[in-house]
Formats: structure tokens, sequence, C-alpha cells
């Protein structure tokens, strides 16, 4: 069988019409994700059982003929699987047990045990190896530690993340041992991803543009290539993406520092910007606005042709610059895919 066109992509090639997936691909916009979610009675229900999150990784699958599909998850899973309670307030989203200090790293769960939690996760990814089409791509993924660690420093998402910067600047130590603690559970997770049958994992790094100058450095790129490196060692094979989500300059070189395959964009940078700067270092990932998934009209075609043009030179893989919202549009979906792939 001919080698898979995201695999294809993340080796280097340039192919004439880019492959394409979609961050958050199976979410609310779908009504068949709201009948499965509601089926499983909540959301971590819904990680935690096989089947079902198959099937909603399944279901963007069949409606739209992705190249790649992702494993449905969350990443605040491995916290949970450190020790840290976890739970979704309606309407509000997470909630995470808080650290604030070394007393509070120590006392999560060795890295050892966090796969008696995170197996249901492993079978999901069985599931999907024996159920996807030949040609689709199979995506693990993780949260990055910098990004985790702001959950379980602010025990909820924040809009600045101040209460991550406040522990790394008062109590470096404890930040460090922190991010240290989830570097290495980052690596077992992801390796047991592989070990199930993912093809590629991917790091989100959602609020790495917070980060600035030295500690972009120490607790961005860093903990990025102590992941990829330690996963070739393992899988030479495996290609990995990155996410450092608004990383603006930080994005230059951001493959060569870490070792990824491929760096995927956020539609803060424009395409021509990154295809000038990033894509020179090999494949990226990117990067239309997930806005024109809920406007669609023209806009939607004309910003899909932009975005495979100025990438057209060099590996490409479409994508959102972040994860579509659930007011988007599904036909709008498929009006993109058509715009990609010619029609």
């Amino acid at each position: 069988m001919a080698k898979k066109t995201i695999l294809r992509a993340l080796a280097g090639e340039v192919l004439p019409t880019p492959p394409i997936w979609m961050m958050r691909q199976a979410g609310r916009y779908l009504p068949e994700y709201r009948a499965t979610r509601a089926q499983a009675g909540d959301f971590l229900k819904l990680c935690y059982n096989p089947e079902l999150a198959a099937e909603v990784t399944l279901q963007p699958i069949r409606r739209y003929g992705f190249d790649a599909a992702i494993l449905f998850a969350d990443i605040l899973l491995l916290p949970q699987a450190l020790g840290a309670d976890l739970w979704f307030e309606t309407g509000e989203g997470p909630r995470l047990s808080t650290i604030t200090d070394m007393a509070g790293v120590k006392a999560l769960r060795p890295r050892a045990e966090i796969h008696e939690t995170l197996n249901p996760i492993y079978e999901t990814v069985r599931i999907l190896r024996r159920e996807l089409p030949a040609e689709t791509t199979l995506i693990g993924f993780a949260g990055a530690p910098w990004t985790v660690a702001t959950y379980m420093v602010a025990g909820r998402g924040t809009p600045d993340q101040a209460p991550a910067h406040k522990l790394k600047d008062t109590d470096r130590a404890a930040f460090v041992a922190l991010i240290d603690v989830l570097t290495e559970a980052t690596i077992d997770y992801l390796a047991a991803q592989v070990e199930a049958g993912a093809e590629v994992v991917k790091i989100f790094d959602s609020w790495a543009g917070s980060l600035k100058g030295a500690d972009f450095t120490d607790f961005a790129l860093a903990p990025a290539k102590r992941i990829t490196e330690a996963l070739k060692a393992r899988y030479p094979d495996l290609p990995v993406i990155a996410f450092p989500r608004e990383a603006g300059q930080g994005y230059i070189g951001f493959a060569k520092a870490t070792g990824a395959d491929c760096v995927a964009l956020d539609n803060s940078v424009t395409p021509e910007w990154a295809a000038e700067h990033v894509q020179v270092d090999g494949c990226v990932q990117g990067n239309l606005a997930s806005s024109h998934m809920v406007s669609g009209g023209q806009a939607l075609i004309d910003e899909t042709r932009r975005v495979v043009k100025a990438f057209s030179k060099g590996p490409h893989i479409f994508n959102l610059g972040h994860g579509i919202t659930p007011d988007a549009d599904p036909d709008n979906v498929l009006r993109m895919i058509e715009a990609v792939r010619g029609g």
C-alpha cells in the first residue's frame, strides 16, 4: 500500500494536495458527537469508555474523509492519572485539585502507576487501529508540560496563566519539579499510545505564547525536546508534531531545536510569514482561522486557498490554527475540504 499522505508530508515530501485533518474534529459541532456524549453520560465517562471514545473519533472520518484521526481524549487525563482530582463543571470547563508547592509535587503518584488509570485510552487506540480506513493516519497526543502545569497550579483554565507564572517566579524549584514530573510522565503516556497503535504523536502547548524569553526556552522548548528525543530513542521512525501555540517568533527554529518533524501553527501568524520563516525547516501544519468554520461564505474559500498556496512549495498538512468551535457549521467543513482539494 502507498504510504499514507500525512506520513509522507511529515517525512518532508511536498504533495500536490496537502493532507487534511482538523483539531477538535470530533466534537460538539457534530450532532452525532452530541448524541454519543449523551449516551456516555458525561465528558469524562466518554473519554474513559473505549468503544464510545473510538466511535466519536471515527465520526468525522466517516462524514468527511479526513486524512488523519486524532485520538479522542483530554490533556487533563494525565494529571488525573498522577493523582489530581479532576471534574468538569457544566458550561464552565475543567476543575482540578491544585498544586502550589513542593509538597504537592511530591504527593503525586509515581509515573509508573499512571497506566492503571489510562489503560482505557490505550484500548481506544487499539480499537481505532482496527477500525480506521487503511489510508487514515492515527494521531496520539498529550498536553505539553507547561500547558498541563497551568491547569494543575490554577485548578482551572485561566486567561493569562497567572497562577502558574506566580509559582514559577516565586518557587522555581517546585515549578521545575512539576515540569520534570509531567515531562517524564508524558513520555511514558505517549509511548504507551504508540505501543497501542498511534502512528504519529502531537504535543499540544496551548499556552506556550504566555512564556517569554528564557522561560519559553526552559518550559516550552526544552520539555518538547526531551519528550521528542526520548520517544525517538524508542521509536526512531515515529513522527512528532509540536504545537507551541502563539509562539510568534518562537516558531522560528522550533523544529530544529526540539527534533520535531512538524510545527503546527496558530493563525496569529500569516501563512506567508510562516512559509518564509518556519516551513524552511520542514513540515508545517495549519493555519486557517477556526472562525471561518462559523462564518463560512466566500471568505472561507478564499482564505483556505490562500493557506494552501502559501505553503505549496514545502511539506504541509492543512489544519485550523486552533480547534473547531462548537458553534461551527458542519457544512463549512465540507466547503473547506473542497477548497483544499480543488473543488
